[in-house]
């Protein structure tokens, strides 16, 4: 596949919190020497500036005021072997992993003017190719005409129990309750938001992780990756 991957694709991984696509579009970019970008980091690190800076998100304008002062960007940390979300020059990578963040960020990333904007850069993050990008309307809105759309599902139960996991490390003190709920009250957001609301692309590939190890769902992404493009130079 090494030769072919000069000319590039766009690959969008779509699907419900939990589901493991920043952990898959990582393992995907790195095998194919993409770059991957984190969509809900960009989405998260509004949040942590709106909370941080107290701007009302029920006020337009006053969105669209903190909007002009955000920049984002990513950098690739090399020890990590990751790209890393920087907010106005400060690295947040760690910060916007919070539940604090999860719990607004479904909400702050209903608001048409930041879905816009983080969508205009979105985009230019892909107009060179070669690029894997995960989220909720990737495949959708950002990216509709991108050559392999992956759509991510797994059993609400395992959702919950790999959301607790990972958050547990960070506060020993949370109750898996509190994970399901955060875990409800996103998948409601998310899928009745009046803009750019989760589905699944009519043209997506569906991967369901429920019961398949990491290196599993790697190979077959990895083998609609080699279809897409052996269709492309037949």
């Amino acid at each position: 596949m090494e030769n072919k991957q000069s000319r590039g694709i766009i690959i969008t991984i779509d699907g419900w919190s939990s589901c493991g696509k920043s952990t898959m579009a990582r393992q995907l970019a790195r095998k194919l020497g993409y770059v991957y970008i984190d969509s809900g980091a960009m989405y998260r690190a509004i949040t942590l500036y709106f909370l941080r800076n107290h701007v009302d998100w029920t006020d337009r304008s006053e969105v669209r005021d903190a909007l002009g002062h955000i920049e984002l960007e990513f950098h690739y940390n090399t020890a990590l072997e990751q790209a890393e979300m920087y907010l106005n020059g400060e690295n947040v990578e760690y910060v916007i992993r919070d539940l604090v963040i999860a719990e607004k960020v479904s909400e702050i990333a209903t608001i048409r003017e930041v879905r816009e904007f983080a969508v205009e850069q979105q985009r230019k993050m892909g107009q060179k190719k070669s690029i894997v990008m995960d989220g909720r309307d990737i495949g959708t809105v950002v990216f509709p005409d991108a050559e392999l759309k992956i759509f991510m599902t797994a059993d609400n139960a395992v959702r919950v129990e790999r959301r607790f996991r990972e958050l547990f490390d960070k506060n020993p003190n949370i109750t898996i309750q509190e994970v399901k709920d955060n875990l409800e009250m996103r998948d409601h957001i998310d899928s009745n938001r009046e803009v750019s609301p989760l589905r699944k692309a009519e043209d997506a590939r569906i991967l369901d992780n429920t019961d398949i190890s990491r290196e599993e769902q790697l190979n077959l992404a990895l083998s609609w990756v080699r279809e897409v493009m052996d269709r492309s130079d037949g």
